[in-house]
């Protein structure tokens, strides 16, 4: 029985994920700043425009009450003049403006439409003797209005003249657009949300592509899934990058499988043989002298074959990941110091020539050991030793590149083998007698291919064979090591 309080089902990670998707998250984000401007902007036009309507309706109002003003000192006027019967008066009651007469007692002479409350000071301000003496009222209620209210005496103790002007209806006219403005800004924030959203879908589609494919690698650890993403922007370049690393990554997982595939079976000769040794021992004293001692000999070669194998295989496994950082050298030392080991190792004259620019920005782990195997496979091919091993380094041998060669007088290589003999495990027919495990060139391929080069073999000139690579020369290799 389900007990409830319990932990979200499955969907409940992937309807979370969809809520904080990217796309969510830049819908919201747009809403919100499109939101924060418009209410700023129209907060700000709606206070503009409101100061700017009553600021324009009191200047009107001012106008109307100083007209009169002047009027009433200018002229000995009563409150017949001012009569909505007399002509002539239309000043004061200009558009949306009520004009409403007393007597010299205060008394209303000619109401107005509609008619003004009269409070004290209208009164006393109608008995004045100094005419224009003015009395204001503001949010002087007339019915469901409100005006604003000027009294203005006629002197003399004559009477008085009330201007009223309605600002209720202004009032009413920016509660109206305050309230367009709104119902506007909301519209906006809407269709910013809207917009932005899909304008989300339309630039992280593509990086839901991406997402969905590393998600299909991680399941299924397939690194040839295609990444089929286009583009020259930000998510066209990562989509690209991601699917050559994607590339790169499989093709060595299919060298590490071949390694491992070629690696077995090249270990299975010498362990069975050495297995078959090890039975022997049970019976070595059963054997004659000779015997024995060919047998110990025997397991002694099987042995030293058999770690010499494991050390180039290592080897090789660490040329593939080599992290050494790729620095400035000169390939002319790095030959002078494997002549200078291989002379102390094998007794064998061996000379370095050297001519051109030869340095080059590598790793001098790799390259030392890619030259030190083809001196060391000169040496045991030329048995006989009857001419110095050369080292031949220089550059550029064409632009951009570094060549370096080993030179010997041995027999040669057959047609059909030079073409292979930089393949791992292979070792040419009249080789195989040698001692040996067919990686020592397959190294030379891998280190050269690395520093953005190419292994090559041919028979030289006079007798002997011609192996060495070439490498990317200064200002290449150093491009290469940048990025």
């Amino acid at each position: 029985m389900a007990v409830g309080g319990g932990a979200p089902g499955p969907s409940a990670p992937r309807r979370r994920m969809r809520l904080l998707s990217l796309g969510t998250t830049f819908a919201v984000a747009f809403a919100a700043v499109t939101a924060t401007v418009t209410l700023l902007v129209g907060f700000l036009s709606y206070n503009a425009a409101a100061r700017l309507v009553r600021v324009d309706q009191q200047s009107v109002f001012d106008e109307v009450v100083r007209d009169l003003r002047d009027e009433v000192r200018d002229n000995r006027m009563s409150p017949h003049d001012f009569s909505s019967a007399a002509p002539g008066h239309d000043l004061v009651r200009p558009a949306r403006t009520d004009v409403q007469v007393l007597g010299p007692d205060g008394g209303i002479v000619d109401p107005g439409n509609p008619g003004l409350p009269v409070v004290d000071d209208d009164r006393r301000v109608a008995g004045a003797a100094t005419a224009g003496r003015v009395v204001v009222h503001a949010g002087v209620d007339v019915g469901d209005d409100v005006y604003r209210v000027a009294t203005v005496s006629l002197g003399g103790g004559r009477g008085a003249v009330q201007v009223a002007q309605e600002f209720s209806d202004t009032e009413d006219l920016l509660r109206a657009l305050q309230r367009r403005t709104l119902v506007f800004m909301a519209a906006v924030v809407v269709g910013a949300g809207l917009f932005g959203w899909w304008l989300a879908r339309r630039i992280t589609r593509r990086l839901v592509v991406l997402t969905n494919t590393a998600e299909a690698v991680a399941r299924t650890r397939r690194l040839g899934i295609p990444v089929p993403v286009a583009g020259y922007d930000e998510v066209g370049r990562l989509g690209r990058a991601f699917d050559r690393m994607l590339g790169r990554l499989a093709q060595s997982e299919e060298d590490q499988r071949r390694l491992v595939q070629d690696a077995g079976h090249e270990l299975r000769t010498p362990l069975t043989s050495l297995r078959t040794n090890i039975s022997l021992l049970r019976r070595i004293d059963e054997l004659p002298p000779d015997s024995r001692e060919e047998l110990v000999a025997d397991l002694a070669q099987e042995a030293r074959e058999l770690t010499d194998l494991v050390n180039e295989l290592v080897d090789l496994a660490a040329g593939q990941s080599d992290t050494e950082p790729p620095q400035r050298i000169d390939l002319a030392d790095v030959a002078e110091d494997v002549a200078g080991l291989a002379r102390r190792r094998t007794g064998r004259e061996i000379v370095v020539h050297a001519a051109g620019d030869t340095t080059t920005h590598g790793r001098p782990g790799m390259l030392t050991r890619a030259l030190s195997n083809l001196v060391e496979n000169a040496v045991k091919f030329d048995r006989e030793g009857r001419a110095p091993v050369e080292i031949h380094v220089a550059g550029p041998a064409r632009p951009g590149t570094v060549r370096v060669e080993v030179r010997d007088r041995g027999p040669g290589i057959a047609d059909d083998d030079l073409t292979r003999v930089f393949d791992r495990f292979y070792r040419a027919a009249d080789a195989r007698s040698l001692p040996g495990s067919g990686l020592g060139l397959s190294i030379v391929r891998e280190v050269a291919l690395a520093h953005g080069g190419a292994p090559y073999a041919f028979h030289r000139e006079g007798g002997g064979t011609v192996t060495g690579f070439t490498v990317a020369g200064a200002t290449e290799g150093r491009e290469e090591a940048e990025t």
